[in-house]
């Protein structure tokens, strides 16, 4: 995460290199990646240091996707690699028209065309669900040494269980973080967005956040998730790894919750620990209705 001082700094240096204007810069959203709205239709992305590899797969992707006839975000045609600013990778988008965060039934259709397109030919790498996970668990400082080690042993057995994940569908295209909120709808058709996490991996990596969202969070209902499910074709659930993966989703947002808790115990430790004692066995069955932090 960066603060939106920092990003706006960052921003000015990538607008005076790229020739665009920062007059009247608008912050759409600062977190661990921040967007700028410019001038003229024009979206900036700042990244986090050290992201230029995933910024460079994010413009290849957005470019990829439309030449396959999927709505995707658009880059900036004369722009075609980030700029690198004191390690941060800018990139420029077009802004969409007017348009509501998607659903999961929005999301669920393109996915699966995603899924159905052939591997291309530039890298995309393969999906790695468990990066930056020991740092954050090592980093969150409102742990104590009984929860940091059960979280460490936790990421060590999902981590072996990843490696025997049993077989499932194909390998293929994933879009890495399968949302509603990564789609915004207009009245003519759905977009994708954010592309950073794209790679290869298995098709229900993606199906897997809805479920998440459905049987975890609470936050995707009854008839949503069922609409979801009859918009893809499947129900993840049903599939004999999806334990796996939901675990490892749910370590992966408990240990995000830890990094801002660290960051901002007042805000966010509260939410956080519930997490962490939900996985632990401590809160019952599931659906926990964890709340959003950022």
């Amino acid at each position: 995460m960066t603060s939106a001082a920092d990003s706006h700094a960052l921003l000015l240096k990538a607008c005076a290199a790229a020739g665009l204007s920062a007059d009247q810069a608008e912050p759409i959203r600062i977190g661990e990646n921040a967007l700028w709205r410019l001038r003229h239709q024009v979206v900036a992305r700042v990244g986090r240091p050290g992201q230029w590899d995933a910024a460079v797969r994010e413009l290849a992707v957005a470019r990829w996707l439309r030449t396959c006839d999927i709505p995707a975000v658009r880059p900036l045609d004369h722009l075609r690699e980030p700029l690198d600013v004191e390690g941060s990778p800018v990139t420029f988008w077009h802004e969409l028209p007017e348009h509501r965060p998607g659903t999961a039934a929005d999301i669920a259709p393109l996915l699966r065309r995603i899924h159905e397109l052939p591997i291309p030919d530039f890298p995309l790498g393969r999906l790695a669900p468990f990066v930056r996970l020991a740092a954050r668990i090592d980093n969150a400082a409102t742990l104590d040494d009984e929860q940091r080690q059960w979280l460490r042993q936790h990421l060590a057995d999902r981590q072996a269980a990843w490696s025997e994940l049993p077989a499932g569908l194909p390998t293929s295209v994933i879009h890495g973080d399968a949302w509603g909120g990564n789609v915004a709808v207009t009245p003519a058709t759905a977009y994708l967005l954010d592309f950073e996490r794209t790679s290869q991996g298995p098709p229900e990596w993606d199906l897997t956040a809805t479920a998440v969202g459905h049987g975890t969070f609470g936050t995707v209902s009854d008839q949503h998730y069922e609409a979801f499910c009859e918009a893809y074709g499947a129900d993840v659930t049903t599939w004999a790894g999806y334990p796996i993966l939901r675990d490892i989703r749910e370590l992966r947002v408990t240990c995000f919750a830890l990094q801002h808790a660290a960051a901002d115990p007042h805000r966010h430790r509260e939410e956080a620990h519930h997490r962490l004692a939900c996985i632990q066995g401590q809160n019952g069955p599931r659906p926990w209705n964890w709340t959003a932090v950022g």
